[in-house]
């Protein structure tokens, strides 16, 4: 268990990363993904390969995990959307929504009971990010869309935890970052019409910002978290991201100077969601000491 919070931890310090690469890399949303998509799925099968730890697994299981990498490829597209429009900070605090939508969603995709602490929590989160939404105007667009994100991004690690029981999770990730690759390369003619771009080929600087954004925030990110995964819940892992938002805030505010620029009801929505995240965190540990004195007796 202890090895399984470590690996999260590590993935979730790592995801944080890929907000201020997002701003670093010039590109807009949709070729970020796209590109960050080609380069991991291709070091995924080269490396996966290589150690031979691709499974075969039956066709419709292949359609399904590819289908929720479109999940995967759509939360990119609007998490990055929210920083363009936004800001670092302003869509990592609203990817703290996905501990709601989790709540939410989880008991009715794995018919389970609805956890009402869960929800609760995951209503607080929500009001700190309406107190930022309601008070600065002028980014909603990018909380708009870091909702989306949000919403999307709940999605994926439950029907994740499933896809562990019957695959490795190299497997499944090769699967889900070709499948996410594939669906985007379809759409992608109609998304560069509406979206028009004057280069197309990245130039030297944003393809090495894309190189470590594929190898290390994606290849190995997602390794950690998929081994958390088999240990853990999907409303765990989902809530232990809510610390994506701390590390990618510091960073923005050392590297983009962004405190400069935000108000002061950012950061009182921000300390409502950091209340939520810490009363989680003390729920489980509680739950965990019951559950080993329970063990003992």
């Amino acid at each position: 268990m202890k090895k399984a919070f470590f690996q999260l931890h590590i993935a979730v310090l790592l995801a944080g990363f890929t907000g201020i690469l997002g701003r670093l890399i010039t590109l807009n949303e949709g070729m970020i993904v796209w590109y960050r998509l080609l380069l991991t799925a291709l070091t995924m099968w080269v490396v996966f390969g290589f150690f031979k730890r691709i499974q075969k697994i039956p066709r419709a299981d292949v359609l399904k995990v590819s289908l929720v990498g479109l999940i995967a490829a759509l939360h990119w597209v609007t998490f990055y959307g929210a920083i363009k429009y936004a800001n670092v900070s302003i869509a990592l605090v609203c990817f703290s929504a996905i501990s709601f939508f989790t709540a939410l969603f989880e008991p009715v995709i794995l018919k389970k009971k609805l956890n009402r602490n869960e929800l609760l929590l995951g209503l607080v989160t929500l009001l700190g990010i309406y107190i930022i939404f309601h008070f600065d105007t002028q980014y909603k667009t990018g909380i708009i869309l870091g909702v989306i994100s949000a919403i999307l991004a709940s999605l994926f690690p439950i029907y994740n935890s499933q896809f562990l029981k019957r695959m490795n999770v190299e497997t499944m990730l090769i699967w889900q970052q070709s499948g996410g690759f594939f669906f985007m390369s379809l759409f992608f003619p109609f998304y560069l019409h509406y979206f028009p771009v004057a280069h197309f080929i990245p130039s030297g600087e944003n393809f090495a910002w894309l190189i470590l954004l594929a190898w290390v925030c994606s290849v190995w990110a997602f390794y950690l978290a998929g081994n958390a995964l088999k240990r853990l819940s999907a409303f765990t892992v989902n809530l232990t991201y809510n610390l994506e938002p701390v590390y990618g805030i510091i960073l923005a505010f050392i590297i983009f100077k962004e405190n400069e620029f935000l108000s002061k009801w950012f950061y009182l929505g921000f300390v409502v969601i950091a209340f939520a995240l810490s009363m989680h965190l003390y729920l489980l540990i509680k739950e965990e000491k019951r559950l080993e004195k329970h063990a003992t007796q």
